[in-house]
């Protein structure tokens, strides 16, 4: 099954269950059919949680879902080692980490050595218990969330591990029209119970070998590259974004190519995923801050000042 196939089968799918989300489906399966993970950062209640399961469903894949909160342990994630009075041995039993896809539910309301078990265990794609390495499933998809105005008892994730995100995106509330539609189809049953299984994983690894052949000249490797350097001499940017956001918009934009149908990268995909890829490895002086800039506006005014290639 072709990428755009199985590109198209998905986001039907979960845009049964997701309403008025077209782009945010599209960007997070771009994230998703490239290897990233995603960060989503929105208020209660706009369908985070039902995306993902619409998701796994989808695929057939296994979901867990993990409400993060302060007294959570790295070994509530990534699983503990016990001893087993009958063998006489330590055994490891797995965590919730070991699926195809995970839910970190308010990821900053844990501390930080239970955010950091995770977000290494999506850099290295392997949990290390007691020594040895256990490798996570080949398919592996990280959905963390967090609340951008609620800050009581919560720890911020740190800048340099926003990096791991390969996205940040905000699925904000719906248009009227969707939000009566959402209240009809719910009325007796939740739409998500009717979900059937398109796709299989396989299917999804497939696309991702795919992916490696969509073709990138090197003007757009350029144009990527000039983007992620022109972070790092903004004004009001403490610290650009690095080489691995590069790759990440290398990646992503090659996913979106294929969703259009393209053998090829153009400056559109490009444009489209850099607010999205890059803002979120952004670090803004104090001053900018409280000047009201946004990382998102300066991603922004960079896609009108750097030269796009024809």
């Amino acid at each position: 099954m072709q990428t755009q196939s199985v590109f198209e089968a998905i986001s039907g799918n979960v845009r049964k269950v997701i309403r008025g989300q077209d782009r945010a489906i599209r960007l997070i399966l771009a994230a998703f059919l490239s290897g990233g993970h995603v960060l989503l950062e929105d208020v209660p209640g706009t369908g985070k949680t039902t995306l993902a399961k619409a998701l796994a469903k989808t695929i057939a894949a296994e979901y867990h879902r993990v409400q993060f909160t302060p007294d959570l342990l790295p070994t509530d994630i990534l699983g503990v080692s016990i001893f087993d009075q009958r063998d006489q041995d330590f055994r490891f039993h797995r965590g919730p980490v070991f699926t195809n896809i995970l839910l970190a539910d308010e990821i900053n309301r844990a501390s930080p050595r239970t955010q950091s078990a995770l977000l290494e265990a999506m850099a290295e794609t392997q949990v290390s218990v007691d020594g040895r390495d256990y490798p996570l499933e080949a398919l592996f998809f990280v959905i963390a969330t967090q609340n951008p105005i609620e800050y009581h008892g919560t720890y911020p994730l740190p800048e340099a591990q926003m990096d791991r995100f390969a996205m940040r995106i905000s699925l904000g509330y719906v248009d009227e029209k969707d939000e009566v539609m959402i209240l009809s189809e719910q009325n007796r049953s939740h739409p998500l119970e009717s979900i059937q299984a398109l796709v299989d994983k396989e299917n999804v690894i497939g696309c991702r070998a795919e992916l490696a052949e969509v073709r990138i000249s090197d003007e757009i490797k350029h144009y990527i590259v000039g983007l992620i350097r022109a972070t790092r001499d903004a004004a009001g940017v403490v610290n650009g974004a690095s080489p691995r956001a590069s790759l990440t918009l290398m990646k992503t934009a090659q996913a979106l190519a294929l969703f259009d149908g393209l053998d090829y990268v153009s400056p559109d995909q490009v444009q489209e995923l850099a607010v999205p890829v890059i803002a979120h490895r952004l670090i803004l002086d104090p001053q900018a801050r409280f000047a009201g800039v946004t990382t998102a506006g300066i991603v922004s005014d960079l896609l009108k000042s750097v030269p796009v290639p024809v």
